[in-house]
């Protein structure tokens, strides 16, 4: 059974938190880094909800066995709601012995729910890729 982390109680604390949880490189440590209505979105655009869509993205970030480096570019903040501009990176060799080098500009929404601790609603790592549409 994996221990909670902690969950940030102001905006300025949600990287940290969320740096912590993506670096136990647990899944079910991430997942309760999410808000109930949360989603992630992958790299082709498309959202994956509830814990099992959650679950096997974030599997495929933790079976490289790589630390993630976050730095904030931005944070905005409007009542319950925080806008968050990160640029993220996994660098180094994975498990498999393939040198990774992946890096991206996110788009992410967290919202502080009625306990007061802030969740990522809209996990969105690849925010500023272009994508194609059909």
């Amino acid at each position: 059974m994996t221990k909670p982390l902690a969950l940030a109680t102001t905006p300025e604390g949600i990287v940290p938190a969320l740096l912590a949880h993506l670096n136990s490189l647990d899944v079910e440590t991430m997942l309760g880094f999410y808000d109930p209505d949360g989603m992630i979105v992958d790299a082709g655009g498309t959202p994956h909800a509830g814990r099992a869509g959650i679950g096997a993205e974030l599997e495929k970030y933790f079976s490289l066995g790589l630390e993630m480096s976050i730095t904030q570019r931005h944070l905005f903040v409007a009542g319950n709601i925080a806008l968050l501009i990160l640029d993220w990176s996994y660098v180094g060799i994975a498990r498999d012995g393939t040198a990774v080098n992946m890096v991206a500009t996110a788009t992410d929404i967290a919202r502080r729910g009625e306990d007061g601790l802030w969740r990522y609603l809209i996990d969105n790592p690849f925010g500023s890729a272009r994508r194609e549409t059909a």
